[in-house]
Parts: C-alpha cells; sequence; structure tokens
C-alpha cells in the first residue's frame, strides 16, 4: 500500500456498504440508450451524486437530438486537473428469460452484485465517487482538480462525441484522463489498458420484390438473401483476412514497447477457450500468437443477418429484402470513414451495386504509448493497492469513443476499473464481485494522490 493512504483505503472499507448503495441505485434505472429509455432520469441522478460529492455540474446537450453529457468539476490543491470519462448507458438486457435476477434489480449473491450495468460502467462512476468522498473527507480537499465527462450514448457508438468534444475543450480540458475501465484478469492481477480500436458498423440491405413471395418464384425473382449472402461471403477470406482492397494498408505495425509488453501479459488462451466452450480459436492460434492477433489485428466481423421467415416450423416463403449486420474493429492509423469508402468500392466491384451500405457507427482507434508517465503514474497506483505488478495492454480489442480524447484534447489515457474475466457485461447476469469494486475504489484514490504529485 502507498505510504499515507491508510487512512483513505480505511474510510473506502468503511464506507463500502454506502457505495454499493450508489451502484444499486443506478443500475435500478433502466438507461438503455438503444431505445432511449430512462436517459433524462439518470442523467439528473448521475448530476446529484456529483454534487453531493462537491461537483459543480452542468448537463450539456449533444448535436442532432444526442443524449446529453453530465459534466463535473471540482478544484483541489494544485492547479493540475485530471478528467474522468464514463458513460452512464447500458446495453438492453435481453434476453431476459437467461436472468438469474432482474437486471434492473440489482442484487448480491455470494459476494457479487449483479445488474445490467454495475461492471459497464455504472459501478466504475460510483467507484471513483467513492474513492473522491474518502478523500475529501479524510484530507479536507481534493489534491488536484478533477473533472467528469460521463455520456449517454457510449453503448450506442457516441454519436456526436467528435463535434461535443471540439466544442467543449476549454471546459474539458486537463493533464491525463481515466477511461471508464478495466479491472483485473483471472488471476486477480490488475489490468491498465492504454488504447482502443476503431470501429466501423454498418448494415447492409438488398432488395427484391415490393412483398413477399411464394418461393416457387425463386425460378425468376431475385432472392434478396442469397444476393446479400454472397456479398458478405467477398468481404472475408476462410483465412480470416479481410479481402477489402486496401484495407490493411494503413495498419501501424506495434512498437518494440508494444510488443514487449504483449510478450509480458499472462497466456489466457487456454482459460478462455474452455470458458467460453469453443474447440480452437481463429487458425488455431494460441500463446502469444493469440495475444497478439487479439491485440494488434483488426477484423470484420458479421453481427446479424435477418431475411424471410424464421419462426416455428416451416413457411416457403421468397423474402422481399435481407438485412445484415457488420462490424469491422480497426487499428492505429486505420481511419473508419476511409475503410467505409473502400468497402463500397469493393461491393461495386464485385457486381454488388445493388446492395445499400448504411454506416450505424464510426470511431477511430487510438492508443497511449506504454512508456508514458501517464501509464507508470497509473500502473504504480494499482501496483500499491494490489501489491504486484499490473499488466499492461496496449489497447483493449474493443472499442470507445477515446479518439478526439487524445487528439483534440491531446490527454495521454489509461483504463482501469473494477471488472473480471466473468463479468459477462453485455451478456445476461452482469456482475462484479464486491472485492474487485472495493480495490478498484482503492486504486481511483492511489491514483489521484500520485497525479496531484506528479510533476509537469
Amino acid at each position: 500500500m502507498r505510504e499515507g493512504m491508510d487512512d483513505i483505503y480505511s474510510y473506502i472499507e468503511n464506507y463500502l456498504d454506502e457505495s454499493l448503495d450508489d451502484v444499486k441505485a443506478l443500475c435500478s434505472l433502466p438507461t438503455v440508450s438503444a431505445s432511449g429509455s430512462a436517459i433524462r432520469e439518470t442523467a439528473d441522478h448521475v448530476s446529484h451524486l456529483l454534487q453531493k460529492c462537491g461537483f459543480d455540474v452542468q448537463i450539456l446537450e449533444k448535436r442532432q437530438g444526442a443524449h446529453p453529457v453530465v459534466y463535473g468539476w471540482c478544484g483541489g490543491d494544485t492547479e493540475r486537473t485530471l478528467l474522468f470519462y464514463d458513460h452512464y448507458d447500458v446495453q438492453p438486457p435481453e434476453p431476459l428469460d437467461l436472468w438469474s435476477s432482474p437486471p434492473f434489480e440489482p442484487e448480491i449473491r455470494d459476494g457479487k452484485l449483479y445488474g445490467r450495468g454495475v461492471c459497464d460502467n455504472k459501478g466504475n462512476i460510483a467507484a471513483r465517487l467513492a474513492a473522491i468522498r474518502a478523500i475529501t473527507a479524510v484530507r479536507g480537499s481534493l489534491p488536484c482538480g478533477i473533472k467528469f465527462c460521463i455520456e449517454g450514448d457510449e453503448e450506442i457508438g457516441s454519436p456526436e462525441m467528435e463535434p461535443f468534444i471540439d466544442e467543449h475543450k476549454d471546459l474539458l480540458a486537463a493533464e491525463a484522463c481515466i477511461w471508464e475501465g478495466a479491472g483485473v484478469d483471472r488471476d486477480g492481477t490488475p489490468k491498465v489498458i492504454l488504447g482502443v480500436k476503431g470501429l466501423l458498423y454498418v448494415e447492409l440491405e438488398a432488395k427484391g420484390a415490393d412483398m413477399d413471395l411464394h418461393s416457387s418464384y425463386a425460378t425468376v425473382v431475385t432472392n434478396p438473401a442469397w444476393r446479400l449472402v454472397w456479398a458478405i461471403s467477398t468481404i472475408k477470406n476462410e483465412d480470416e483476412r479481410v479481402a477489402v482492397d486496401g484495407f490493411y494498408d494503413d495498419v501501424r505495425p506495434p512498437t518494440a514497447e508494444e510488443m514487449a509488453s504483449v510478450r509480458t501479459m499472462p497466456d489466457e488462451a487456454e482459460e478462455s477457450r474452455l470458458a467460453w466452450g469453443v474447440k480452437t480459436f481463429v487458425n488455431d492460434v494460441d500463446g502469444l500468437e493469440y495475444r497478439l492477433r487479439h491485440m494488434f489485428e483488426p477484423t470484420a466481423t458479421v453481427d446479424g443477418i435477418v431475411s424471410g421467415y424464421t419462426g416455428q416450423g416451416p413457411k416457403t416463403v421468397l423474402p422481399s429484402r435481407a438485412l445484415a449486420k457488420l462490424d469491422f474493429r480497426l487499428v492505429p492509423d486505420q481511419d473508419p470513414l476511409d475503410i467505409l469508402e473502400k468497402l463500397r468500392r469493393h461491393l461495386d466491384r464485385g457486381g454488388f451495386r445493388d446492395i445499400e451500405v448504411r454506416a450505424l457507427g464510426l470511431e477511430h482507434p487510438s492508443r497511449t504509448p506504454v512508456n508514458h508517465p501517464w501509464a507508470k503514474v497509473v500502473t504504480a497506483a494499482a501496483r500499491d493497492v494490489y501489491g504486484k505488478e499490473p499488466i499492461v495492454e496496449p489497447n483493449m480489442a474493443g472499442t470507445g469513443p477515446l479518439y478526439p480524447f487524445a487528439t483534440t484534447l491531446g490527454l495521454p489515457t489509461a483504463d482501469c476499473g473494477v471488472g473480471y474475466p466473468d463479468s459477462r457485461i453485455h451478456a445476461p447476469d452482469e456482475n462484479i464481485r464486491i472485492d474487485d469494486f472495493l480495490q478498484g475504489t482503492k486504486v481511483i484514490a492511489a491514483i489521484i494522490d500520485r497525479f496531484s504529485k506528479q510533476s509537469g
């Protein structure tokens, strides 16, 4: 433990129940951004939590009807300012029948707190506020300025986030940023994550007749489901390489430091394979090759296909339309708009001009260098609390709106949080372990302490 922090850690432990009550109250709100449920109610609730911690709060609007951002500011004893990015929206809870308890009625069982959003991302919001409360209660003030930027659109791709950051760059100015959250690995070792992959999320549509027809007319009427399947099959080869011309042109090779960081990561491939119930991984990768691919390779993924009749029993139908949703996870320096144009050209050249392409989400990839001083601050704080060397990952395999924070605001970023590998984010029975929440709160307190004493 970091010298001089024991009193703060004790406060965090003594007020654990109250902090968990904050998580429960937040997660009782069905803040599903995909449906627009409970958005304003949750923004108001988050504002109230910040105000209770001494923050000046504003609810700021994004463009074009996107969900609002909760902004909070509290000054400290030094001029240094730390920005926290979080989001108050959650994924839809379906399928409901796979939950062991109602998703918006948080419940503690066997040392775990269950409910939609307890890990992604409401539990991290509560943990950060709990750390701030502990510091101000014990020390009387914060050692540095702290800002919060808590949005309500992350789970639907953070629309309008880049112009929002540009419009409010003075308000959000800081020296460093803690991102939404990470956690520990399967052995309980803390993880520090320094970036995100980018995203191009598209919807493809093929159209046929104006209405569904009897399937006997497939002799003379084009089946849009076949058109769509044929088109999709050209996007990725059987060797798992994306076949879109120029897709890999701008991929930035990992640095020597990033490669070294991945080499020191624990080998969780076999454990993950068993936990997920898969026989082998893509191209039979394993060990270091598994980690390097997962960390540094871009992807193309079919997320879903819908067409015709899929109910119980037979129905011979020639569908009038077919829809597919695909996502491309991107790495530095791929540009989602550039990949979108290349996808359109790829389909046109392949004879699929009739396939409509609609972009539903675009986010750039971003990484903070693993040897950046900010990475060392966060890593040292995690080491203080856990008493073991943290795992440093150059980026997560997922996506978030980190790019404008890194480019427009010029901030180094790092993730740390309250999750663990079986937190089941985006799935039924999402959960966090109470001990992870406690330790994650202490790490935030240690980061604030170390950051306030950092020079430059």
